[in-house]
């Protein structure tokens, strides 16, 4: 699928928007919210086993280091949200994850 420039900015927009909407009302779908954020730290990373610690402000995750070797790493974030909107990528397989994330919480963008 091949996205307009319009289309890319308004996902990435959107994205950022539920990022910000999510970190601001934690309580409303935690775990769609906190699954929607280890979403988007694993397609920024590659990597897997993630979990947040919202009070402490950090992550921790594998990272891959070869093809079937993973490290572990956890480090600490000042402002969580703005993290997260630093995740979001701009390209085409990016856009198609970001897009049925969006969808998932009814988001709609129009083409």
């Amino acid at each position: 699928m091949n996205f307009t420039p319009l289309v890319s900015e308004s996902i990435t927009d959107e994205v950022k928007n539920l990022i910000l909407y999510s970190m601001n009302n934690p309580e409303e779908d935690k775990s769609g919210f906190e699954n929607f954020h280890k979403s988007i730290v694993e397609i920024y990373f590659t990597a897997k086993n993630i979990s947040i610690d919202y009070t402490a402000q950090t992550i921790d995750l594998q990272l891959p280091t070869s093809n079937k070797e993973y490290t572990g790493i956890t480090f600490e974030c000042l402002d969580l949200c703005g993290f997260l909107k630093s995740c979001i990528k701009c390209d085409e397989k990016s856009l198609s994850f970001y897009n049925e994330l969006l969808t998932q919480h009814n988001i709609v963008i129009a083409a």
